[in-house]
């Protein structure tokens, strides 16, 4: 099936992203006096974690939607083991109090032969919001223009030089981007994340992915400080007796039951519109595993660094990312990594 509408502007868009997210990556490190962190979610924590496949033919009564669930890392109960990255949004390095947009993403390894004759990993990245405050590729590439110009009179010269659609999207995706730093600092474990962008799932279906967190979730107040999220989970792993888990769900696209504003849309509307809400009272999400973090398993900050996740690296061609999001991230993120740890270098 044919999800995807591809823009005109997409092969610039991505070339000024790319660009853009560099600017940004070093400014932040030249601003702050530090070395390069990742052009996004530049502060973060990695911890080891277990991912579990149900059995779904035992949790899920419908067959049909098992057969429809159970494919790829999904189709057979197991248990793998993950590396899990939690992480606020900025390009900066900041106080974890500073309202932001978290983030979790992790990497499975996986045997050879699970996902396909050569693959073993697969990886995945979510947020604390249900969309992505950036709609497209070309949204993107009008706020790092504004972004990464170098002063104020350069940032009102980019904005100026803005067609007057492009300025009204950029006003949206500031209005979107702020009503998600909203959310109330809490901690890592406590915390829901999607996808905020879709994937295949395998040749016929597409999906967005979300980590719901387990009751009782233990975990204590935060307050305020520089590191007090990441504090908390390296407390949390190291103290309670039991470490935090999250269900894995799968939100799958549905055109015959979704709408936006009471009227039906095409699959691409929902694919390349990332800032527009699947609504779950229209596709629900069906839990098809459980990740779970190991206890006292942080690791040191200059191990995580040389670690990565990449959703578009870490994919077999029937779950590849989907949209005009994502179709960006990758020229991006490699770029982005490759600055930051070096030519030879694949880590994000």
């Amino acid at each position: 099936m044919n999800f995807e509408e591809k823009l005109p502007t997409e092969d610039v868009d991505i070339v000024d992203i790319m660009n853009g997210i560099l600017a940004i990556q070093a400014r932040s490190a030249a601003t702050q006096k530090r070395s390069l962190a990742r052009g996004t979610h530049a502060k973060g924590l990695c911890v080891r974690g277990t991912f579990e496949v149900f059995d779904l033919a035992r949790t899920v009564r419908d067959s049909a939607m098992v057969e429809r669930l159970a494919r790829g890392i999904f189709a057979k109960p197991s248990a793998y083991s993950a590396l899990v990255r939690f992480a606020n949004g900025a390009s900066g390095v900041f106080v974890d109090s500073k309202r932001d947009v978290r983030a979790l993403s992790f990497s499975v390894d996986v045997p050879a032969g699970v996902l396909a004759a050569t693959a073993t990993r697969q990886d995945f990245s979510m947020n604390n919001a249900p969309t992505f405050p950036i709609n497209d590729a070309h949204a993107f590439a009008t706020l790092l223009k504004i972004r990464a110009a170098a002063n104020a009179a350069a940032k009102l010269k980019a904005f100026l030089g803005l067609s007057r659609r492009d300025m009204y999207g950029l006003a949206r995706t500031y209005r979107q981007g702020i009503q998600q730093q909203r959310c109330p600092v809490q901690p890592y474990q406590q915390t829901r994340y999607w996808s905020t962008v879709p994937f295949l799932h395998g040749p016929d279906d597409a999906v967005k992915y979300s980590a719901i967190p387990r009751p009782p979730g233990a975990a204590r107040a935060v307050g305020s400080g520089a590191n007090v999220l990441a504090d908390e989970l390296a407390r949390h792993l190291t103290e309670d007796p039991a470490p935090s888990a999250f269900d894995v769900a799968l939100q799958f696209l549905d055109t015959a039951r979704m709408t936006f504003r009471g009227k039906p849309q095409k699959a691409s509307f929902w694919i390349e519109n990332a800032s527009i809400e699947w609504n779950e009272a229209e596709a629900p999400f069906h839990v098809v595993g459980r990740l779970t973090l190991v206890a006292a398993s942080h690791l040191s900050a200059a191990d995580c660094e040389a670690e990565y996740i990449d959703v578009t690296e870490h994919c077999t061609p029937d779950r590849r990312p989907l949209g005009s999001i994502n179709r960006a991230r990758r020229a991006a993120e490699y770029a982005s990594r490759k600055a930051r740890l070096g030519a030879t270098s694949m880590e994000v």
